[in-house]
């Protein structure tokens, strides 16, 4: 599913005009991209954890000649899903927590 789909298929869920979704849509797209450079943690309870991590250096192959090569320290973005996602996936009924 792509942005476009979803902001179609939230709007037919909610009722809501998809300008109106699309809008809501950008706004929690900059709030935590404003939170994660602020190196705050964004959870959605149930749903999803996001937040920084430091990856330290290292050496790594590259794939297509296995020579080595350096890898910089860098910033990354972990995404957790939260409990309710997994039971959802995994087919279990939500037990009201």
């Amino acid at each position: 599913m792509n942005r476009s789909e979803l902001i179609t298929a939230a709007s037919a869920h909610s009722g809501v005009p998809t300008a109106s979704v699309e809008q809501v849509l950008t706004s929690i797209q900059a709030v935590v991209i404003e939170s994660l450079m602020n190196q705050e943690k964004v959870t959605i309870p149930g749903f999803l954890t996001l937040d920084v991590v430091e990856r330290s250096a290292r050496t790594g192959r590259n794939p297509k000649t296995g020579a080595p090569l350096e890898i910089s320290a860098r910033k990354a973005v972990r995404i957790a899903a939260g409990h309710g996602l997994k039971r959802a996936v995994a087919g279990i009924p939500a037990t009201g927590n």
